[in-house]
């Protein structure tokens, strides 16, 4: 649990054109928008506070929760994630650190590269373009900004 931060103005772009957009309205647009890659929101309670997203509620396991995180996180307009998720399901083993859980993407980055940064071998790309299904549809295609979960090896 905590704060994951976001780069504000990367991640796809959920809200409209409207400034003006009501924080209720914001919260309905993110939990919508992970809804739709499958994930199960009747559990979570999304509020949003000006760029920050609070996320509180339960999840079955520790990889459902990080990628709910990076649904929410990587939407323009956003820049922190609070983490309130609790697992109903407890890993018997301690999860990693936060700071190596996520990568946020940089110019010039492909998952190939990242692998061989996180894990020391880029033919374990496959490995993070899994975990970030389904946000991910095509390993190629990943932008500046946006954050991805990086699972550890096993």
């Amino acid at each position: 649990m905590g704060l994951i931060s976001f780069i504000k103005g990367a991640g796809e772009k959920i809200f409209g054109k409207s400034e003006e957009t009501l924080e209720k309205e914001k919260a309905e647009l993110i939990s919508s928008h992970i809804k739709k890659f499958g994930f199960d929101t009747s559990t979570i309670q999304v509020l949003i506070d000006e760029e920050e997203v609070t996320l509180k509620g339960s999840v079955d396991t520790f990889e459902n929760k990080n990628k709910i995180i990076v649904t929410a996180g990587n939407v323009d307009g956003i820049s922190s994630v609070n983490d309130q998720i609790v697992l109903t399901n407890p890993p018997s083993i301690e999860p990693p650190e936060p700071e190596k859980q996520f990568y946020t993407v940089k110019k010039g980055d492909y998952l190939s590269k990242i692998a061989k940064e996180v894990y020391g071998k880029a033919n374990k790309y496959d490995i993070i373009f899994e975990a970030n299904k389904p946000m991910l549809k095509d390993a190629n295609l990943i932008y500046p900004g946006q954050v991805l979960v990086i699972p550890p090896l096993n």
